[in-house]
C-alpha cells in the first residue's frame, strides 16, 4: 500500500466523475478489497466537492438549498463510515505487526491520512483546471500556479508521510489505533434536537 497507488485511484475517480460532471451519477467502482474501497471514499469525496459548489450559489432555492445541505450532511457521514472501513482494513493488514508496545503512535490512523489525500487530489485537479482556464487574465493564472505549486509540494510531503508511516508500523516502528468519530449530531439518542422531539 502506498500513497502513489491510493492517488491513482483518486485521479481515476475524478476523470471518471468528471465525464459526465453530474452529483447524481451512479458510481460504477471497477475495483475490489481495498482499492475498491478507495475508489467508493473518494467518489463520496468528489460528489461532496460539487454539492459543495452548488449550493453556494447566491440565487439557489432555498428549499434546493437545503436539500443538498441534507445530501451534504449524509455525505459527511458516508465520508466517515467509509474512512472506518478503511482503517478496518489496514487492522487486518498489519496484524501482527500492529505493536502496541512499541510506544510510538502517530497523530492520526492510515485512512485519515488518506481521507486527507483524497481531498488533495480534488484540490490538485480543480487548481489545476484554473490554472488552464483560457477566459482567465494572466494574474489570476500566476496567482493559482503558485496555490497549485504549494498543492503540489504538500502531496509529495504527505505521500511521503504516508509511506513513511505504513512501513513505520509494518517495521513495528509505531503502532495503529483506531478511534471512531462518533459523530454525535447524527444520532438521535445524543443530539437533544432529535431526542427531545
Amino acid at each position: 500500500m502506498t500513497a502513489t497507488l491510493c492517488f491513482d485511484i483518486f485521479t481515476k475517480v475524478i476523470d471518471t466523475y468528471h465525464i459526465s460532471d453530474d452529483v447524481d451519477f451512479a458510481m460504477k467502482n471497477p475495483f475490489e478489497g481495498i482499492e475498491g474501497l478507495l475508489y467508493h471514499k473518494s467518489w463520496i469525496d468528489t460528489v461532496q466537492w460539487h454539492l459543495e459548489d452548488i449550493i453556494r450559489d447566491p440565487n439557489i432555492n432555498p428549499v434546493d438549498a437545503l436539500v443538498i445541505k441534507r445530501r451534504i450532511d449524509k455525505s459527511n457521514q458516508d465520508r466517515t463510515d467509509m474512512v472506518e472501513k478503511v482503517d478496518d482494513w489496514f487492522w487486518n493488514y498489519f496484524g501482527t505487526n500492529n505493536d502496541l508496545s512499541c510506544g510510538k503512535i502517530n497523530t492520526e490512523s492510515p485512512a485519515w491520512v488518506i481521507d486527507r489525500l483524497s481531498i488533495l487530489a480534488l484540490k490538485v485537479y480543480h487548481m489545476q483546471e484554473q490554472v488552464d482556464r483560457t477566459d482567465a487574465d494572466a494574474a489570476h493564472t500566476d496567482k493559482v500556479q503558485e496555490k497549485l505549486n504549494v498543492l503540489l509540494e504538500q502531496k509529495r510531503d504527505l505521500s511521503l508521510a504516508f509511506n513513511q508511516l505504513i512501513d513505520d508500523v509494518n517495521e513495528g516502528r509505531k503502532y495503529m489505533k483506531v478511534y471512531r468519530q462518533m459523530k454525535m449530531y447524527n444520532d438521535e439518542s445524543l443530539n437533544p434536537v432529535l431526542y427531545k422531539k
